[in-house]
């Protein structure tokens, strides 16, 4: 220890201040880069080269003059070859910025991921980044990767139109991969969110926190502050499942009975040992069979539409009317025999 802090007394005491170096500069700034700097080009031609699938071909053909146009701002020479899928860029003599090679390679990269021109001509700014992050292989169930891949689009692609608001990226999911496009930071956070969510973690809880963070970003109070109370802890919990019981068969020593080949179902059928003719024969007649069948089904059906519905039935009260069999003719007569009486003794 005492031989250590030596060491650094002696360095501290034989360290020159640099002509460059005062309490003024700001040792975080990132200068820019211009024409100036490099007024003598670069020594040597650098080109990158990527393919792109056949669905891509007609955008690529309608955007291209757009993107050699924009390429040309910054002297790279850009082609595409439809033959063999792919296209190239490569610096010029003109070119002076080293680095341009670099962003014209992602941004070739990103029009291969389906990502529109407009979007991905922001590469070639300064501060901007892009990232390719495959999840593909981050799933192994196919079912299971397709769930939580949707569940990172959301309803009607709401999730990820909150993301690209809170992390301020373009966001492009494509199949197996996801194109981001944005600042460092944004990238960072972006990622994140995006590898959780395949390992199924909710994209709703990351992005419940990244709303906290920047409400609290914003309060000049709270940035000596640490931050761990206000953001929400979730806790992981395992649902148990009910056990299905699986009934135990019972124990024979027996092997299970050997399955009938397609010969021996002929032979109990009698079919094996008929001729090839009659064989042809009879199946064209099992044929014709079925088609009648399915004729007189589908007449049928047919017809049934046109067969009126069956109207309910009036049922019509019975009248209480005696018939000739039932009258009594004994008493009939008593009765007409009385009121010829009560006629007579009117009279008199």
């Amino acid at each position: 220890m005492a031989s250590s802090s030596a060491t650094t007394e002696a360095d501290a005491s034989n360290k020159k201040p640099s002509a460059w170096d005062h309490e003024g500069i700001d040792h975080w700034k990132i200068d820019t880069f211009d024409e100036k700097d490099n007024p003598q080009g670069l020594l040597e031609e650098s080109s990158f080269a990527t393919l792109f699938p056949k669905y891509r071909e007609k955008y690529l053909r309608e955007a291209w003059p757009l993107v050699e146009e924009v390429l040309k701002q910054h002297n790279i020479k850009c082609k595409l070859d439809v033959i063999e899928g792919s296209m190239t860029v490569s610096t010029t003599r003109k070119t002076w910025d080293p680095y341009v090679i670099i962003k014209a390679r992602d941004l070739i990269k990103l029009l291969a991921r389906s990502v529109p021109v407009e979007q991905a001509k922001r590469i070639l700014e300064d501060g901007m980044a892009c990232e390719i992050i495959k999840i593909g292989s981050l799933v192994r169930n196919r079912q299971r990767f397709i769930k939580r891949r949707q569940r990172l689009i959301g309803p009607n692609g709401a999730t990820l139109k909150a993301l690209e608001l809170l992390t301020g990226c373009y966001l492009m999911i494509q199949g197996n991969t996801v194109a981001c496009l944005g600042t460092y930071k944004g990238l960072k956070q972006a990622k994140k969110v995006i590898i959780d969510t395949m390992n199924n973690v909710h994209p709703i809880y990351n992005i419940k926190a990244m709303m906290i963070k920047r409400e609290l970003a914003n309060n000049p109070d709270m940035a000596n502050e640490s931050w761990d109370r206000f953001l929400p802890k979730f806790k992981k919990v395992n649902i148990k499942k009910k056990k299905v019981k699986i009934e135990k068969k019972e124990y024979t020593p027996f092997p299970p009975p050997q399955t009938e080949r397609k010969i021996d179902k002929e032979m109990a059928s009698g079919e094996y040992f008929l001729k090839k003719k009659e064989r042809h024969f009879m199946k064209r007649k099992e044929r014709q069979v079925k088609q009648a069948e399915a004729k007189e089904k589908r007449k049928a059906k047919r017809e049934k539409l046109f067969t009126p519905p069956s109207e309910p039935k009036k049922h019509k009260k019975e009248k209480n009317v005696k018939k000739a069999d039932s009258v009594d003719v004994g008493a009939l007569k008593e009765k007409i025999k009385k009121a010829q009486g009560k006629k007579k003794i009117k009279r008199s």
